[in-house]
């Protein structure tokens, strides 16, 4: 029996590996090579794919430490922004320094699910 569509967060669209395939997918569609409908599609399936490859694969833990410059809770997302951030890996490796890191995190399933 097959189960029930499931809905996955929107939030990797924005990565550069989102920002390419999306970019990809628009010039498809501008070439009329692809269908807006079948482009959405592959958006979902990316949207699934890469958050059920994160949870699965991604095992490596790292600390961090910065300073809370702003924060906000909405529609049962959290986004922190941080400044002069600092990653430990537990791994060993060197540390990583940023300026400026935008946290969102979200929960387990999409509401309305």
């Amino acid at each position: 029996m097959a189960s029930a569509p499931q809905n996955y967060y929107e939030l990797y669209r924005r990565s550069s590996v989102g920002v390419a395939l999306t970019d990809t997918l628009d010039d498809l569609i501008q070439d009329h090579r692809i269908d807006p409908q079948l482009a959405m599609k592959i958006l979902a399936n990316f949207d699934r794919a890469i958050t059920e490859v994160l949870q699965e694969k991604v095992r490596s833990r790292l600390t961090f430490k910065g300073s809370l410059d702003t924060y906000r809770f909405c529609d049962e997302v959290w986004t922190f922004q941080l400044k002069n951030v600092t990653f430990k890996m537990d791994n060993g490796q060197n540390n990583v320094q940023a300026d400026k890191v935008k946290i969102v995190s979200c929960t387990a399933k999409p509401t309305g699910t």
